[in-house]
């Protein structure tokens, strides 16, 4: 009797554990506002795919997804910005033009009236910060928006890293550019990361390796061994850029909008390599883990200009298109109480006027 007894009080005592673990273990969610690798649906999706998924693990849940910037170190770090010549002057300060809280500011690109324009993945909206540093919604109602581009044309699109992830375009017009590669569900190849936006309304965009959707919604692959993050499209439309760890990628763009001649353009110290924009001088800028890499239109890194905390997004704008703005983050974008730090700093380089990505 005594050993039965025994035996009863441990099952009981197991149950108790076992429910205290199951109460303990973080819920999976679903919907809009969580990214597709984290949601609980995510399986039947990919249980679609004609063509097997990519295995788990990198940052967003699947191989060749990274996630936007790396969890750092709570409040701000020390730092003295040096001269670049014709870039910025010595001793500038970066300004915290405004908190927001959780996964909520990323994929940045300036508005003609001196604003900026950011995703909101945890909101699935896209927001304007105006001139003063007042944020107002844009567009709502999407499926975790994680950045935004818009092409010389002023058509404006924006990648949805929620499950059944696509490529939308908001304007002139609001509809699904993209949601397929070969048949398959954009799932099915990764997680959608950047986007920028060509004159031939199509848009080259990152998802793990790098892609192109054209004006019809065709996807087309390019490019071998890369783990890409952060693209960019230079002013002349000629050349794609993609960050690749600590390298710079270029490729060039034919006339039918698609890619060749893939080389390395530029490497730097410390990796990392995400949000990216270029000036009207050609120079191109590229957040690190150092802080933003400025290289010269010929591939040479010109200095570093850091920040208070690890950013993931930049872009020019203000009045005179003479302010670099950036999104630091403060946590991982998982993490209870992060948050991203929109910043500004004054420079002597001056931004495009047009598109800037």
């Amino acid at each position: 009797m005594k050993s039965k007894r025994t035996l009863t009080i441990a099952m009981g005592l197991l149950g108790v554990t076992i429910a205290m673990v199951r109460a303990q273990a973080p819920a999976l969610r679903t919907g809009p506002g969580v990214q597709a690798a984290n949601d609980a649906k995510e399986p039947e999706v990919l249980a679609t795919c004609k063509v097997p998924p990519p295995a788990r693990g990198g940052g967003r849940g699947r191989a060749g997804a990274p996630g936007r910037g790396a969890p750092a170190a709570a409040g701000p770090r020390d730092y003295t910005v040096t001269e670049i010549p014709g870039v910025i002057a010595a001793g500038q300060k970066w300004k915290e033009v405004v908190e927001i809280e959780g996964n909520n500011a990323d994929g940045i690109i300036a508005t003609k009236d001196g604003g900026i324009l950011m995703a909101q993945n945890d909101k699935s909206d896209v927001v304007k910060l105006d001139k003063n540093g007042k944020l107002s919604v844009v567009y709502m109602g999407l499926n975790t928006s994680g950045s935004v581009a818009r092409n010389s044309k002023g058509a404006l699109f924006v990648v949805n890293r929620g499950l059944n992830e696509s490529i939308d375009e908001l304007e002139p017009q609001r509809k699904v550019l993209a949601n397929k590669v070969n048949g398959d569900p954009l799932d099915c190849a990764g997680g959608l990361n950047d986007i920028v936006a060509d004159s031939k309304g199509g848009v080259y965009f990152t998802m793990g390796g790098l892609y192109r959707a054209d004006a019809k919604g065709v996807v087309t692959k390019y490019g071998q061994n890369l783990q890409t993050n952060g693209i960019m499209l230079s002013p002349d439309e000629k050349t794609v850029y993609v960050t690749n760890g600590g390298t710079l990628v270029a490729m060039d763009v034919q006339p039918d909008g698609s890619l060749a001649n893939q080389r390395d353009f530029a490497k730097w110290e410390g990796g990392g390599g995400d949000g990216s924009t270029f000036d009207a001088g050609g120079r191109l800028y590229v957040t690190s883990t150092a802080g933003i890499q400025v290289i010269s239109p010929d591939g040479k890194v010109l200095g570093i200009i850091p920040a208070p905390h690890g950013v993931i997004s930049v872009t020019f704008s203000g009045k005179d298109r003479k302010t670099l703005y950036a999104v630091g983050r403060e946590g991982g974008n998982q993490a209870p109480g992060n948050k991203a730090i929109i910043l500004a700093i004054q420079m002597i380089a001056q931004g495009p006027k047009g598109r800037g990505k």
